[in-house]
């Protein structure tokens, strides 16, 4: 047992981020779960299609509302204790939400509402928890500590904690959310046992909001790598968002799939990840990260003319597979340089303003990609998608090397 654990989590990392890792894995379970529970609970409470599409909405839109106030946060004050109080809020709206179940006086407005506050704690959450790797473990060990953190999402939010949460909630509408209530729960307990390296933080001012934004930003602007970096997550979430925003509709009319079938893409998808997983050291001990990034570019703009042009469930299953390993690699190739070259007491607002680009850029495509399939049919996101990140990799060529290597910390303006 002590060497799986060795393997899996070396001791190089330290004992609080075990506890980290702990954390983050028991939490990714419990919002496993209700990812499918959650519009299951809506759609069993009304049928009106409004109502329906704002449980998708509240999915997206809280980051965008209170990303950049979470970033201030989590700069300015205990990084553990924001997580501790966001999920603690978590509890409680759950624990509010099975009460009114078992009462049976959940009404679909009420969901939908308690819905948005989970998003809403999640967003304080998340960000700071992408704050912790670089206070806890060396700087060459991030690759390793963000592709652990990565494995229990992909594994037990993505792939592990949906089917739970639907069977779940086929024995009883209050189960999911009860046992989301002991996960998220656990969690908290698990990192309040995390030990932070003390920190000085600046004096908040009164007011100074405003001002905080405005030196992550100008960071962020005059920062080559991470300006790139963030660039490149804006604009490669527009093309996909814009592919993916029509997903279930194509496969449907291109590859001729039903309801479960095109859920076994996305099972399939997860399953690629968790063979970046398995990979991802070995991949970066004989690639540079520029490389890397470089060939995930290249592999995610393949995948979009793939797409396009089978009608082939087979084929289209091993791009969804070939898809899932790079999204893996890639995603947590960015958070390591990421959180290598922003100074600690930026990383924050950094990465809030990552945040908003990634749901920025999914947003902006979704709506690209629904104007062009009313139009031009099912396949014109993937060839939009396909023709817009073929050019960005030729734009940016040069510029993903430089991403990876120029990755040293640059002092925070005083």
């Amino acid at each position: 047992m002590r060497k799986v654990m060795e393997s899996v989590v070396p001791a190089r990392l330290g004992s609080s981020y075990r506890w980290l890792l702990a954390s983050s894995w028991s939490s990714n379970l419990g919002d496993g779960v209700a990812l499918a529970a959650g519009p299951l609970l809506v759609t069993s409470l009304t049928d009106d299609p409004f109502l329906i599409s704002l449980a998708a909405l509240l999915r997206w839109a809280p980051p965008l509302v209170f990303g950049l106030y979470a970033g201030v946060l989590s700069d300015r004050h205990d990084r553990r204790r924001i997580m501790i109080t966001a999920n603690v809020a978590r509890v409680a709206v759950l624990a509010g939400l099975v009460a009114a179940l078992l009462a049976g006086t959940l009404s679909a407005t009420g969901a939908l509402v308690a819905l948005g506050l989970l998003t809403v704690c999640e967003v304080f959450a998340d960000n700071t928890a992408g704050t912790l790797p670089p206070m806890l473990v060396r700087r060459d060990d991030l690759a390793l500590a963000n592709a652990r953190l990565q494995t229990g999402f992909i594994t037990l939010n993505q792939l592990i904690g949906p089917p739970i949460g639907a069977a779940l909630f086929a024995a009883g509408t209050a189960w999911p959310f009860a046992a989301e209530v002991v996960l998220v729960a656990a969690g908290v307990v698990l990192v309040s046992r995390v030990r932070l390296p003390l920190r000085e933080r600046p004096d908040v001012e009164r007011g100074s909001l405003r001002r905080d934004v405005a030196e992550g930003w100008r960071w962020t602007v005059n920062h080559a790598a991470v300006r790139t970096l963030v660039l490149t997550i804006l604009i490669f979430n527009v093309t996909f968002g814009a592919a993916w925003s029509v997903l279930v509709l194509y496969a449907q009319d291109q590859l001729g799939l039903g309801a479960i079938g095109f859920g076994l893409l996305t099972t399939v998808s997860a399953v690629g990840g968790l063979l970046g997983t398995a990979l991802y050291g070995a991949i970066t001990k004989r690639v540079s990260l520029g490389n890397v990034m470089r060939v995930g570019l290249i592999i995610e703009t393949l995948t979009h003319l793939g797409l396009a042009v089978t009608t082939s469930p087979v084929l289209a299953s091993a791009i969804f597979f070939v898809f899932g390993a790079h999204a893996f690699v890639w995603g947590t190739t960015s958070v390591t340089v990421r959180q290598r070259a922003v100074p600690e007491q930026l990383q924050g607002r950094v990465n809030s303003l990552n945040t908003i680009c990634v749901f920025g850029g999914l947003v902006v495509g979704s709506v690209i990609g629904g104007v062009l399939a009313t139009h031009y049919g099912v396949t014109a996101p993937f060839w939009f998608a396909f023709a817009g990140s073929a050019a960005f990799v030729v734009l940016l060529w040069r510029e993903l090397t430089r991403i990876a290597h120029e990755d040293e910390p640059v002092p925070a303006p005083a």
